[in-house]
């Protein structure tokens, strides 16, 4: 059923980055290891803008939260406008932590396979530039094969009519994003008409939210508020 639904969802995919997010500078936090709680599970990929694979993946059942972050490149600890320069090779990602006896890496794998555009190198949508690339990061050898094995599994389904640019990378100089880029769409829906004329409104409406929408249509047997 997930395969199915996956190439709905995939033949329509919506590119996540036409406008750009605010100029702020933030505290954020860089972490050389990345700790997750005990039973519980990481993946962190990246596919364009990370507001909206955040919202997406903190939709599904099993998973317990989902963080902004910058990931790859030469160090840790680099800021919102240093990577949106493209010239550190680090990329907007997000760290999704989950419960594997309710959902699979396999699952969230393949279901990140459809929320981006994952044949477009170094671009979704107009937005281009390596920060924008299509990535999964690996913490070991075990979940490196796991990406590579699913890679290749999305390939030969011909899901996308063009060949998948997807790298598999190892997970270095993760750094937390600034506290604004957290949770993004969350706060827009919560914000009055008065904060939200501070906020990126046009990207949210625009973007996002008709994203949201379809995948809420698309999963709703895997969502959290489902049954």
């Amino acid at each position: 059923m997930i395969k199915v639904l996956i190439s709905m969802l995939a033949a329509s995919s919506v590119a996540c980055a036409v406008f750009s997010a605010p100029s702020q500078s933030q505290s954020h936090s860089p972490m050389s290891q990345v700790a997750t709680p005990d039973g519980r599970k990481s993946l962190v990929v990246a596919g364009g803008c990370f507001w909206c694979l955040e919202v997406l993946f903190e939709d599904l059942k099993g998973v317990q939260f989902v963080e902004s972050c910058y990931v790859g490149g030469s160090r840790a600890g680099v800021t919102y406008q240093e990577v949106c320069s493209g010239t550190t090779g680090h990329a907007e990602a997000i760290r999704v932590v989950f419960d594997p006896k309710v959902i699979a890496a396999d699952d969230l794998l393949r279901i990140f396979f459809t929320i981006h555009d994952p044949t477009t190198l170094n671009r979704q949508g107009p937005d281009s530039g390596t920060q924008y690339r299509s990535a999964v990061f690996y913490a070991d050898e075990e979940e490196k094969a796991r990406a590579e094995r699913i890679r290749k599994e999305i390939a030969d389904e011909n899901i996308w009519p063009d060949p998948l640019v997807t790298t598999v990378e190892p997970l270095v100089n993760y750094t937390r994003a600034e506290e604004y880029h957290q949770d993004y769409y969350a706060k827009y829906e919560k914000a009055s008409p008065e904060e939200r004329a501070k906020m990126n409104a046009g990207y949210c409406s625009a973007i996002i939210q008709p994203k949201v929408l379809k995948f809420r249509q698309k999963f709703a047997h895997l969502l959290k508020k489902s049954g």
